[in-house]
């Protein structure tokens, strides 16, 4: 529904229940088995009760997304038995009280919360899958809300274990800020342990833009940085999104699969190739856009990361500082976290340079996911997940001198230039391009090179008539998942019984597990309850079969599959219902500019989450035929092939 992606809508209340999403009432559903009985009964009658004292108070959306973000705590506590080890029932009531204080000031119209300095919790609303989602914000000392003063922003990126919500609330509410601080710090959650991949990558920008909305906040100086998994995430949020921070540190972490994993056997090629979505040594090219330091301790083992992206920057000539912590573990010294911090606020005190920005550029991508760099975007690849680079200069006549690879597709912003010459092509005139109308001027390759699009033919590459692989409309399955989506669920009669088990069981599936570990529940809808605005604005995840669910008889027929009721035939090959199935993902052809996908969640599995982050990788790329089994009500998945479409969505 529009209303549930209005920050400031008129029925709020229907988002913050959706996101709370279980019944309070029904106790014995959230029992936790470290907990007693008695001391679960007590949590779940207070949950409720303080469920509805929300549920009946007026305000806007952000002030009952900051109440229910304690409750939603609690609440996934006690249904994934998360009652064990540094987690204290204490700890669940502290959170409820914190709720039930802001219950009162919002009653007596005194929302007073993060408007002062030190430390506390505030929510959002998802746009991904309208869940409740928190954050943490440090108020510097000094601070006043009305003041005109544009504030540094600081983001943190935490480490892997120990954290669900009701810990990183216990972490983080009621601290003070430190005496020295002169920024305003915001400690991501990023739905916990997925370093900062996928849904968690989303949260990281929506905390930020929930931020920006609430204080005054200088965007060009913005740093980034973590430790541990929160280095990862530093590292691929900070080279593959280079022109969003002044200065970027990662601590620790890891930068790739095969070394971290220790794993010698190379993986499919669907899912090799993919693993440059996220491998962020590949993106060492990048670091000539930001400043960027790393640390590792040199007892830990993840120095390595620090020594892999040195060799990186010395190969592509990029700049590198790096520290080594004297006889150190997994953690800083004080001296080196001095450095460091030295260094992040050194970079933010000049902030990234305002339009249009540097205007000298060498940037590297391997996927459209991650398509910006300053005034460029690219808007089209050759070839999927192939290195695809952009190079600039200015020439002595004060011509902007672009030369690309692997890239069919860009645009440029007015501003870096007047005149624009893209791998050799004759001068461009970046002021007049296009009628000079349109923000970025835009140009596609042809046999003949490239050629700056008129306002008319701008206007139609825009709408990608061709349906080719654009940002977020490039897969893989897993894409799906990053930004807002619901999932169908058929309830006609069913082609192939076996298969619609199969769909319901993989819906099934995918719902304990994204709640499990992406902390919200996906939304669910019947096929015919699905609505034109969630249409207009969500992927659709179809599960089931042309005559079970009517939403894949609707465009069964666009997609690149023919199915009938004894059999799939994809990709030349025609397999049994009985004991097939094919997922895959592809434009909507409902709405072109979203996702459909056809009975499958994310690729990633329980196995995956709780190994290790760098097993977050798609599995099955693009499309896949899987042999399925049921035995004992589960079924058994066997990879018959799986692959990834082209840039222009169809089979390699």
């Amino acid at each position: 529904m529009l209303v549930m992606r209005d920050i400031f809508g008129t029925f709020p209340m229907k988002i913050i229940s959706t996101a709370l999403c279980v019944c309070l009432l029904c106790s014995t559903a959230l029992f936790s088995q470290e907990l007693k009985d008695e001391q679960a009964k007590a949590l779940n009658e207070k949950l409720a009760r303080l469920k509805s004292q929300l549920e009946k108070i007026e305000g806007s959306q952000p002030q009952l997304a900051d109440v229910a973000v304690y409750l939603k705590a609690v609440e996934w506590a006690l249904r994934h038995h998360e009652f064990s080890g540094k987690l204290k029932p204490a700890d669940a009531e502290k959170c409820m009280a914190f709720a039930a204080e802001r219950l009162e000031k919002l009653n007596n119209k005194q929302a007073d919360w993060g408007t002062s300095p030190g430390k506390t919790v505030l929510g959002y609303v998802s746009r991904v899958d309208e869940s409740v989602q928190p954050y943490a914000i440090t108020l510097p000392p000094g601070f006043e809300l009305k003041a005109a003063q544009r504030w540094p922003l600081y983001v943190v990126l935490h480490g892997r274990g120990g954290q669900n919500e009701v810990r990183f609330i216990a972490n983080h509410e009621g601290k003070q800020a430190v005496e020295d601080q002169t920024w305003i710090q915001v400690d991501i959650f990023g739905r916990i342990d997925n370093a900062y991949r996928w849904a968690g990558e989303t949260d990281v920008f929506e905390a930020i833009n929930d931020i920006v909305r609430r204080y005054k906040i200088d965007e060009q100086r913005v740093s980034l940085w973590g430790f541990s998994m929160g280095g990862a995430g530093a590292w691929h949020l900070g080279l593959q999104h280079p022109s969003k921070w002044a200065s970027v540190g990662a601590g620790a972490g890891f930068v790739d699969f095969y070394e971290y994993q220790k794993q010698t056997e190379r993986l499919a090629d669907y899912q090799d190739r993919t693993l440059r979505i996220y491998d962020t040594k590949n993106y060492a090219l990048n670091l000539r856009n930001v400043p960027f330091i790393t640390y590792g301790g040199e007892l830990d083992k993840q120095l390595r990361t620090s020594q892999i992206m040195q060799e990186q920057a010395q190969i592509w000539d990029a700049p590198l500082t790096a520290l080594v912590g004297p006889q150190m573990g997994h953690k800083f010294d004080e001296e080196s976290l001095k450095k460091f911090m030295a260094f992040l606020s050194q970079h933010n005190k000049k902030g990234r340079q305002r339009v249009p920005g540097l205007r000298e550029i060498d940037f590297v991508t391997y996927t459209l996911k991650f398509n910006k760099c300053e005034w460029l975007t690219i808007e089209e690849l050759e070839v999927p997940y192939e290195r695809s680079t952009v190079h600039s200069e200015i020439n002595e006549a004060g011509e902007l001198i672009v030369h690309t690879e692997n890239i069919s597709g860009l645009s440029i912003e007015r501003g870096p230039a007047d005149q624009v010459r893209i791998d050799g092509s004759r001068p461009v005139d970046l002021n007049t391009a296009g009628g000079g109308n349109l923000t970025n001027v835009y140009f596609q390759k042809d046999a003949g090179g490239w050629i700056a699009l008129d306002y008319d033919d701008s206007i139609d590459f825009q709408e990608n008539p061709l349906l080719n692989k654009r940002h977020n409309l490039q897969g893989p399955l897993d894409d799906a998942f990053t930004d807002a989506f619901v999932c169908v669920k058929g309830t006609g009669n069913a082609w192939s019984e076996n298969l619609n088990s199969y769909a319901n069981w993989s819906l099934a599936r995918f719902e304990k597990e994204f709640d499990k570990w992406m902390r919200a529940k996906p939304l669910v809808v019947n096929d015919t309850d699905l609505t034109p605005d969630q249409i207009l604005h969500k992927n659709l995840i179809l599960f089931g079969d042309p005559g079970s669910n009517s939403q894949i008889a609707k465009i069964v027929e666009e997609l690149p599959i023919e199915w009938t009721k004894g059999q799939i035939t994809f990709g030349g090959e025609s397999y049994s219902t009985d004991n097939h199935a094919v997922i895959l993902i592809y434009p909507n052809p409902l709405n072109s500019s979203r996702y459909v996908v056809i009975n499958s969640g994310m690729t990633m599995h329980e196995k995956d989450f709780k190994a290790s982050n760098a097993w977050l990788f798609p599995k099955l790329g693009d499309h896949a035929v899987l042999r399925v089994i049921q035995k004992d009500g589960a079924f058994s998945e066997e990879v018959i092939s799986a692959g990834i479409f082209n840039s222009a969505w169809e089979f390699e």
